[in-house]
This record gives C-alpha cells, sequence and structure tokens, in this order.
C-alpha cells in the first residue's frame, strides 16, 4: 500500500495524519498517512531509505527539519534561496523534490492585495519564512517584526526585500492592517504571548498559527476588540490541501471542510 508520512522530532502531537486520512477515506484512496519520529542525526538515513521504497510517496516536514531538509533533496524551484525552508518532500521524475506548502496555507484566508498595507509579525523563526515570503510577494508596503533576534530579524526583511523595522517583542505596536504570532508563545506548554493589541484599528486582521488551544488568549484579546481573528487551523488545513494533491496526485474533497474542523477541534 502506498503511503505517506510526516516527520518531526517531537511528532506525537501533529494533526496532519488525521487530516490526510480523512480526505483519503473520502476519496476512497487506498493509501495510509502517519506520523514518523525523526532525530536530527537520522535525517539523512531516513530520506535514503525512504527513497527506495517505492510505496513511499513522500512526506510533510516540521520542526526541526524544515532547513536541514534541503541538503536532502532536489530543489528546482529555488526554495532554499527564495524561502529558505521545506515543509513538503515529493517524488517526481524517479527525484524527491522539496517545497514548501505552508506559503499557500498562510495566504489563503488573507488573500488580496496588500499593496500599501502594513503587517507585523512577531518572530523570527522557521515559521516566519514562509509568512514573510508570502507578504512579499502580496505587496506588503511594510513589515514590522517584533523578536528578541534584532539582527536576525533584519536579516529576514531584508532577504525577502521588504521595507520594515524590527522592534523588542514588548514594544507598543503601531498601527498596522494585520498582526501574526509566528511563534510557538501562546500554545499550550509554552510560555503566554503578553501583548496589548489595543493600538490595531478596528479593521485588523489578528492571525494566530498556534492551533492548540484552538483559541489562543491572543485570538480571544482579539475578539473582544472586535478585530478579525483567523486561528491557526486555517493555515494547518490549508498547507495540507497543497501537500496532499503533491503526495496523492489529486485535490482533497472541497465539501467537507466544517466536518474536518470539528474532528480536529476534538482532537486538540
Amino acid at each position: 500500500m502506498i503511503y505517506a508520512e510526516v516527520i518531526g522530532d517531537p511528532i506525537a502531537h501533529s494533526k496532519s495524519p488525521l487530516i490526510h486520512n480523512f480526505w483519503l477515506k473520502k476519496l476512497n484512496i487506498e493509501a495510509q498517512y502517519r506520523a514518523h519520529l525523526v532525530r536530527p542525526d537520522d535525517l539523512s538515513a531516513y530520506i535514503e531509505a525512504r527513497q527506495a521504497d517505492v510505496n513511499w510517496r513522500g512526506c510533510n516536514v516540521t520542526l526541526p527539519h524544515k532547513v536541514a531538509i534541503i541538503d536532502h533533496v532536489a530543489d528546482p524551484g529555488d526554495i532554499s534561496s527564495s524561502i529558505g525552508a521545506m515543509n513538503t518532500i515529493f517524488r517526481q521524475d524517479g527525484q524527491l523534490i522539496g517545497t514548501n506548502s505552508d506559503v499557500g496555507g498562510f495566504y489563503a484566508p488573507i488573500a488580496g492585495d496588500w499593496s500599501g498595507k502594513r503587517a507585523i509579525v512577531i518572530g523570527a523563526g522557521g515559521a516566519t519564512r514562509a509568512i514573510l515570503f508570502a507578504l512579499s510577494k502580496a505587496g506588503a508596503a511594510h513589515v514590522t517584526i517584533l523578536a528578541r533576534n534584532a539582527l536576525k530579524a533584519m536579516g529576514l526583511l531584508a532577504q525577502f526585500g521588504l521595507k520594515g523595522d524590527v522592534l523588542p517583542m514588548d514594544h507598543a505596536l503601531p498601527k498596522a492592517d494585520l498582526l501574526v504570532n509566528s511563534t510557538p508563545l501562546g500554545m499550550t506548554g509554552k510560555e503566554p504571548l503578553a501583548i496589548d493589541l489595543s493600538p490595531l484599528p478596528q479593521d485588523a486582521i489578528v492571525y494566530d498559527i498556534v492551533y492548540t488551544p484552538l483559541k489562543t488568549d491572543l485570538l480571544k484579546q482579539a475578539q473582544r476588540l472586535n478585530l478579525h481573528a483567523i486561528d491557526g487551523l486555517d493555515m494547518l488545513i490549508g498547507q495540507a490541501a497543497i501537500a496532499f494533491e503533491l503526495l496523492f496526485g489529486t485535490s482533497p474533497p472541497s465539501d467537507c471542510e466544517d466536518e474536518l474542523r470539528s474532528l480536529l477541534v476534538a482532537a486538540l
């Protein structure tokens, strides 16, 4: 039976198997999708072994492998230079190809013309790369990064050709049309994200890529202020849909998203 996987360390928390197996069942595709723990020192051996397995269709990649995986697969789309992180590996013409579905997954809920608009991104880690790439392609006029490592954050702005600035994590927010939390802050078991959203205008969007809990303190505050809130399931499902087509050669069903969201909420 053909199969695909999600790899990372840790990996037991991943909801990717639930999503992909839900779609496989709906489409009556004889395949499996599972989680597989891969330690950093074992990444090379994992790729070598799976490449020899003709039933293996590819994998999604989560922390801490999104950058390291670049050295083990082909990169015809120049993801290494453009985004600097991969999260989906798939077979094509006898090669293992790496790409990044996080960009499309992040951008889908806010798709539109962002020229002339301002954004705030919290964090300068791996997930930030896909977000900044999407904002640069959408034409964002100015991006402020709130980060602990100012030098790293400035480097990211330069890499993606974005006009902007870097502020400390505890700095008061400037006015912006969009605020994105790209860190694990606020996730169950992690440090809280202490931030005051009141400087944002009433039509601002607050987007938290964290999905455990689904309603983070950040999103609860946004709702109290009547700001538009987007939770982490939108990006999770969106990036999974792009990866599913690459891994299994067909689009996921589009008429059962409410059912999928209910299953994911129940599993959180």
